[in-house]
């Protein structure tokens, strides 16, 4: 496939957060994807920035759907009610699949001022019941592929010829891209990918319209959706300063959605379900530090 036959991908939307100040332990918190626009961004949910103490998430239940949690500073503890433990830093990650039971914690490690990024990646109906998993994904775990005056750590997905490491049942990529001052930077994706961005520093130009993002700003990103997975994309990228965006993609699942506190499903039924399933026992003994 030639260059030139690839889709041209534009910013099709942006904007930057408002940060509630919630004050102690649950410090300041930004929902960059709004939930209520979750029709949107198909096959993802929601994303939120969290900056907060210990206990503020202690032992919570989810089902329906799949998490991806970056550690943007701080130390992260993760307890589930299945025997897991462990500490995230810095630049590392947990995938959960929560499928059709998860309860777990996940808390600032002792006196920690923790922030990280969440995000919520729907399931589909045939997937909703799967076996609750985890996988953590250590910096050092994510390859990185130099580019001219820049580089790309691969969490999920391949590019350049290199494939992260993540598991998701839901299969999406997301790489998080650093650029020096004056780098232009072409970034491939498959056409049919509903793609968003967030920037985690500098200033950014995206697309041939040049559109300018700054720190915290997010944006949507165009795609076709009637294209199969194999056709390719492009998004052009060019830094006005040193700068590191996180670009996140992934097939639009379109399936009826409904919220519900800490559960994912297809209908209100499915929501009352999990929360009276919660209430006898199904999911099981609370996630706490052995």
């Amino acid at each position: 496939m030639t260059q030139t036959s690839r889709f041209i991908r534009e910013i099709k939307d942006f904007w930057y957060p408002t940060y509630n100040q919630n004050g102690y332990p649950h410090v300041q918190q930004a929902f960059l994807l709004p939930p209520e626009r979750q029709q949107e961004f198909d096959p993802f949910i929601l994303l939120a920035e969290d900056w907060f103490k210990r206990g503020v998430f202690g032992d919570h239940p989810h089902r329906g759907f799949q998490t991806v949690t970056y550690v943007v500073d701080g130390r992260l503890e993760h307890i589930d009610n299945a025997g897991g433990y462990s500490i995230l830093d810095a630049g590392d990650i947990q995938y959960m699949n929560a499928g059709w039971a998860a309860r777990h914690a996940e808390e600032a490690y002792e006196d920690d001022l923790i922030h990280t990024l969440q995000l919520w990646l729907n399931l589909p109906k045939a997937l909703k019941n799967t076996e609750t998993s985890y996988q953590n994904i250590r910096l050092e775990d994510a390859p990185v592929v130099a580019i001219e005056k820049g580089f790309i750590r691969i969490y999920s997905g391949e590019f350049l010829g290199v494939k992260g490491p993540m598991n998701s049942l839901v299969p999406i990529t997301m790489t998080e891209i650093t650029l020096y001052e004056g780098a232009e930077y072409t970034h491939i994706l498959p056409e049919n990918h509903n793609a968003f961005l967030y920037m985690l520093a500098g200033e950014m130009t995206f697309g041939e319209s040049s559109t300018s993002l700054n720190k915290t700003g997010v944006a949507t990103i165009s795609y076709n959706e009637d294209i199969n997975a194999s056709k390719e994309s492009e998004l052009k990228i060019t830094a006005k300063t040193r700068a590191k965006v996180l670009i996140y993609s992934g097939v639009p699942i379109r399936e009826q959605v409904a919220l519900g506190g800490p559960f994912v499903m297809n209908t209100r039924e499915e929501i009352m379900e999990a929360f009276q399933d919660l209430q006898r026992g199904v999911f099981g003994p609370p996630a706490i530090k052995k």
